[in-house]
């Protein structure tokens, strides 16, 4: 005890600065740990208190969590949404994120839904579109609730032609639209000729073309690409480059095999080869597959989505049924192109970060260095945030690989439990709409997951072990 006193003072000071100061004054080493309480809230710290070391909570989340490993999303089939796809009445149009009304949307969205009342001919122009939306005349529900996802406004209606995946493991089925490209598209509220007659060669031409290509290969498992994209550059959210290459070496070959036209193929193949982003709405449907997997399992604190409909930010839970814990969208202050700002932009859209909840997209970021010169940041970011979302995740996948990491397995299944108790939020890389609809994409950053989704979550997951 004399050797104590008589050494120098060297003191770790947690939560509180200013209890540091006196310490300071005397000349000792401080070394101050920025902390707070679980949540900054005395009810959500109780919820966490019955949930962490929960014996019951740990072996749910293990079989959540091995449900997810064990999927293996398939690419099976190409066909148009009404065909395939159970909700898909004659005036149903899906979209991305938590359930919303008309009068609550974006204005993004509400562009891209009225795009979408025309292409199917529902309505004539724009304002007999409103017209019948306003109405009620048009049910809208959520991709989510019916096995599928879409970018940004994620919509889907009748007529566009869908990616099917299977998990044979589970015997489920999944969807998401065909990527249209960059530029002025439906997904950012554009809406004009230009859009519609590209959505029309979509259905017509690309759609049975990708569909016949499909019939003359062997079922398509879609994470051993991704897990080669992950090396050979892409994260599989904003980076596609890799992923789409290899996805048309594949269909190139099938459609020369398949009973189709030389200049549909020349038209297929050109399409793809200018649409860096192709893959992504696949790279969706298999996250989309691996976190349904998970889903389900009582007790389980696993986040099984999160996704965002330009209004709100919303996350599900495996243990906590179908419900959708929703906080406001935040605006990403990210890299704009010239011209915009973050005054100019949309808050966050789209079932995209469902990349994030599968442990690929920003949670893989350093297996992209290059998507820094998107995103912002630096090659060093990268790698740190991949390692701070293992602080938030229940384990890695050893599926997904990077090498930048000496082959590591990227994070995977965020635990609402971790990220309340550390306060540690999910990253989530993302292009930027502008809040006018039909201006499109202006720009692209990181941004985090609202708190209050999370502490939402704990309390109503620590409710269904009191009841």
């Amino acid at each position: 005890m004399t050797n104590l006193f008589n050494s120098k003072l060297s003191v770790i000071n947690v939560g509180v600065s200013d209890f540091a100061e006196p310490i300071i004054s005397y000349n000792a080493k401080v070394i101050n740990v920025d902390w707070k309480p679980p949540g900054n809230d005395e009810k959500v710290a109780r919820a966490l208190s019955l949930l962490v070391n929960s014996p019951e909570v740990e072996e749910a989340n293990h079989k959540s969590f091995q449900r997810y490993l064990d999927s293996q999303p398939t690419l099976v089939g190409v066909k148009p949404a009404s065909k395939v796809i159970e909700c898909m009445n004659e005036k149903t149009i899906m979209h991305s994120g938590p359930p919303i009304t008309w009068e609550k949307m974006c204005s993004p969205m509400k562009g891209a839904i009225i795009g979408a009342c025309i292409f199917e001919e529902w309505e004539k122009d724009h304002k007999s579109a409103e017209k019948a939306l306003e109405s009620g005349a048009i049910n809208l529900v959520p991709c989510h609730h019916n096995g599928a996802v879409g970018p940004m406004a994620g919509i889907i209606s009748p007529s566009m032609p869908v990616w099917i995946v299977d998990d044979p493991i589970h015997n489920s089925t999944y969807f998401c639209n065909l990527n249209e490209g960059l530029g002025k598209v439906l997904r950012f509220g554009a809406n004009d000729s230009e859009v519609i007659n590209r959505l029309h060669w979509m259905k017509e031409i690309l759609g049975p073309a990708l569909g016949k290509s499909l019939e003359k290969l062997e079922p398509l498992k879609l994470k051993p690409l991704m897990a080669q994209a992950l090396h050979m550059g892409d994260e599989v959210h904003n980076r596609n480059v890799a992923a789409s290459g290899l996805l048309l070496k594949r269909f190139t070959a099938a459609a020369l095999d398949a009973d189709i036209k030389s200049t549909i193929i020349s038209e297929l193949v050109d399409f793809i080869s200018n649409n860096d982003h192709f893959f992504l709405n696949l790279s969706m449907s298999a996250c989309k597959a691996m976190m349904d997997a998970a889903h389900g399992v009582p007790g389980s604190s696993i986040v099984t989505a999160m996704a965002r409909n330009g209004t709100d930010f919303g996350i599900r839970v495996s243990g906590l049924g179908d419900n959708w814990y929703k906080s406001p969208a935040p605006v990403i202050n990210g890299l704009f192109f010239p011209g915009y700002d973050s005054t100019d932009a949309n808050p966050d859209l789209g079932d995209s970060s469902i990349t994030e909840t599968a442990g690929v997209g920003a949670f893989a970021m350093a297996a992209s260095p290059a998507i820094v010169q998107f995103v912002g940041g630096s090659a060093a970011d990268s790698i740190k945030n991949t390692k701070l979302m293992s602080h938030i995740t229940h384990g890695h996948n050893d599926a997904f690989t990077i090498p930048q990491m000496d082959f590591s397995a990227t994070p995977a299944c965020i635990d609402v439990r971790k990220v309340v108790d550390t306060s540690i939020m999910p990253i989530i890389n993302t292009g930027i709409a502008h809040r006018k609809a039909g201006i499109g994409q202006i720009g692209a950053g990181i941004t985090k997951a609202p708190a209050d989704c999370f502490s939402q979550a704990v309390i109503a997951l620590a409710k269904t072990f009191s009841e």
